[in-house]
């Protein structure tokens, strides 16, 4: 059989899955047959994990029972707070929320037993984890008080509250939670194809996410939304933000937030939602500077280089808006991802075939 090679597998299929499809002809992101842009109008984050695991969107009974099943998860081992204290302070927040994951394994007893059952019951208990790993993680390691979790706030309220220390209002509870439906799933990303690859072994749920966690941490595939809100700091005013791009592109750097290996002549649907959810920040809290920032920026890398904004772009003044540490941005993401991974991996130990390609090979043979 002729091998065939594609840079970076670019166009090659690596998996059959039900779970989601970005097309690219018509710029929508199905899951599980349902468009992402639609279904956020009217929908939580919650409904579509409900949507992910169970092939259906809930009742409002199916919801409160999931919510319900979370929370009985919100609390981590306290030995985990003490492994997040021997931690350097240098730390970065998703080698701490690496390694929060990795150390939940030793506390599954049931950890070799890969079947979709349990690994439902795993993703169940992760996402419940997911917003105290991720916050009081960042906490330990810069000598911050513990946040304790409040089982009286919705899923996305709690996660908000563990984060600041404040219970958000409606606009910002609603505002968020619809940051992690955009980042909840997107088909094969690398940080999805790591978990898929990794889970192909036979490994557990826990080692799957490790790896996705490694892989997002990865300036080419995370961290633009940190990325640039630090661009949009560094620049101050509208002014200073064109001529900052400007001057990117003069010196042929790469420019975050623009651009997707996807979304290539189109802008990306989940920056638009984004968009719109900084305009109404903006609005509540009457400041404005950002919003014209970043539209300021999203006319001058359309006309200059034909790129447009994908979700980082607006996800990060969102974020910034709402008072989220810039450093939480990215472990923000894995933490709505992790809905979609697990459906990955439960999806991957269904039918599994292990991941095994070849290379291309250039170099020497033959020496004597």
């Amino acid at each position: 059989m002729e091998k065939i090679y594609s840079p970076g597998l670019d166009g090659i299929i690596a998996a059959e899955t039900k779970i989601s499809l970005l097309d690219t002809v018509d710029c929508q992101i199905v899951i599980r047959g349902y468009d992402l842009i639609e279904l956020s109008q009217d929908n939580s984050y919650l409904d579509l994990v409900h949507l992910l695991y169970h092939n259906e969107l809930p009742t409002a009974e199916k919801k409160t029972t999931m919510e319900n099943a979370f929370k009985q998860h919100y609390n981590v081992p306290k030995e985990i707070f003490e492994i997040f204290k021997l931690l350097p302070k240098e730390t970065h927040p998703m080698d701490g929320l690496r390694t929060g994951i990795s150390s939940l394994a030793g506390y599954d007893k049931s950890i070799d037993d890969r079947s979709s059952y349990e690994n439902l019951a795993r993703a169940y208990c992760l996402l419940g984890n997911m917003p105290n790993i991720v916050a009081n993680s960042y906490r330990v390691i810069n000598g911050q008080d513990i946040v304790e979790p409040d089982t009286s706030l919705s899923y996305s309220a709690n996660f908000y509250y563990m984060i600041t220390g404040k219970k958000p209002t409606k606009l910002e509870e609603q505002i968020f939670d619809e940051s992690l439906v955009m980042y909840i799933e997107h088909e094969m990303p690398n940080s999805t194809f790591a978990a898929r690859v990794i889970a192909s072994t036979q490994a557990d749920l826990y080692g799957a996410l490790t790896g996705a966690v490694a892989s997002l941490k990865g300036s080419l595939h995370g961290g633009a939304n940190e990325a640039v809100m630090y661009m949009l700091l560094e620049a101050k005013t509208v002014e200073g933000f064109k001529a900052l791009l400007q001057e990117k592109l003069v010196n042929k750097e790469k420019i975050m937030g623009f651009g997707h290996r996807v979304y290539m002549k189109k802008m990306d649907p989940r920056a638009l939602i984004m968009k719109q959810a900084l305009r109404k920040l903006c609005d509540e809290k009457g400041d404005d500077l950002l919003y014209r920032m970043c539209e300021a920026g999203e006319i001058i890398m359309e006309q200059e280089k034909g790129l447009y904004p994908n979700l980082d772009y607006y996800a990060a003044p969102v974020y910034y808006m709402l008072g989220l540490p810039i450093e939480l941005y990215t472990p923000i993401f894995f933490s709505s991802r992790t809905a979609g991974l697990c459906a990955h991996v439960i999806e991957q130990h269904e039918n599994n075939r292990l991941f095994r390609p070849r290379v291309n090979y250039t170099g020497e043979r033959y020496k004597s």
